[in-house]
């Protein structure tokens, strides 16, 4: 159980830090110890990507994960706090994602209460890097969840990126990725150009599509006039819905592989060959620190094994860590430290 930020009255009280992991999909903020970076209290609210969200809801989303870890009477005592925003860097003071987020940061502080103390943004690759154990400093970070991205860190800041460009342009191996890819797979089935795949009915129900126009399983075949229904119901459910929310639909590709599904294997294998790739571009050395996270990953992540027999070749062994939440509050406590 964390700890409680109220002490004994015999002793002075500690000070405390925070630590924030702002991404695309929430916003974590962590309250802790700055002696021992204990965990005193968490708090959780919505989107924190400083260059998607607008600056008012981004300052909101802040607040409310504030307000939820921090309770009011520790507030006076907090001494430094540290950001890792998807859509930011602490490389560059005046890149437009650091200013958004700095300005917001010092804004949903002050609604809470917070007293004027030393605040640091940077990037969520930056803080999940951080997040892994010993704090380190240098090395490569690799963030496979709604998005994608590769960095290497230098003196834990990014000094180059890979991807991370966003589901127009980019974020390949990612989360949208795949769920775009499930829904390309069930299209292609119902217009011949595919294989049969139980994704079609898969994503036809996860969109919502009526029970009548999926296709039957236990069928032998499926009509032309089904498909085509099939299709004039999937595209308008797809398009109705922000593209970022095909993500949601990767879970059921791992779901689908699991029941040995040809067509999600090949989906999932050529993710894990584009999350390697990215993280190839970076230059590599054998035997270089690689930090991974993301909902993709980790021990149940459903390319977990195929990114680490991928990056074996490269001499490189990932390790997992959970989010950014550890490393922001690290990074905080840095700054305290070298402060006092």
């Amino acid at each position: 159980m964390p700890g409680r930020p109220d002490e004994s009255a015999d002793e002075p009280p500690p000070p405390l830090v925070i630590g924030l992991d702002a991404g695309g999909t929430r916003t974590r903020a962590v309250l802790a110890a700055a002696a021992d970076g204990r965990v005193l209290g968490a708090g959780a609210a919505g989107p924190g990507n400083a260059l998607t969200v607008p600056p008012a809801l981004l300052t909101a989303h802040l607040a409310e994960a504030l307000s939820r870890a921090v309770p009011e009477a520790a507030r006076s005592r907090v001494v430094a706090v540290a950001g890792g925003f998807a859509g930011a860097t602490g490389a560059a003071g005046d890149e437009p994602g650091h200013l958004t987020a700095l300005a917001a940061l010092g804004d949903a502080l002050r609604r809470i209460g917070v007293p004027a103390c030393p605040v640091s943004v940077g990037s969520d690759i930056e803080a999940a890097f951080a997040s892994a154990p010993g704090t380190p400093a240098d090395g490569l970070a690799l963030v496979a969840g709604t998005g994608a991205v590769a960095a290497r860190i230098a003196g834990r800041r990014c000094t180059a990126t890979v991807d991370g460009d966003g589901w127009l342009l980019g974020d390949d191996g990612s989360g949208f990725w795949i769920g775009r890819r499930a829904v390309r797979a069930a299209l292609r089935m119902a217009d011949g150009r595919g294989a049969a795949t139980v994704l079609a009915d898969a994503v036809g129900r996860a969109l919502g599509l009526p029970a009548e126009v999926l296709p039957d399983p236990a069928a032998s075949g499926w009509s032309r006039a089904g498909r085509e229904r099939y299709r004039m119901h999937l595209l308008p459910a797809v398009m109705a819905e922000p593209p970022a929310r095909l993500a949601r639909l990767a879970p059921l590709v791992a779901e689908a592989d699991r029941a040995k599904d040809g067509v999600a294997r090949a989906i999932l294998d050529e993710a894990a060959e584009r999350l390697t790739d990215t993280v190839r571009a970076l230059g590599p050395r054998a035997g270089e620190r690689v930090v991974a996270t993301g909902g993709l990953l980790g021990p149940e992540g459903p390319l977990t094994a195929g990114l680490t027999a991928r990056l074996g070749t490269l001499g490189l062994t990932p390790e997992w860590v959970a989010d950014g939440c550890a490393g922001a509050v690290a990074l905080a406590r840095i700054a305290y430290g070298d402060r006092g």
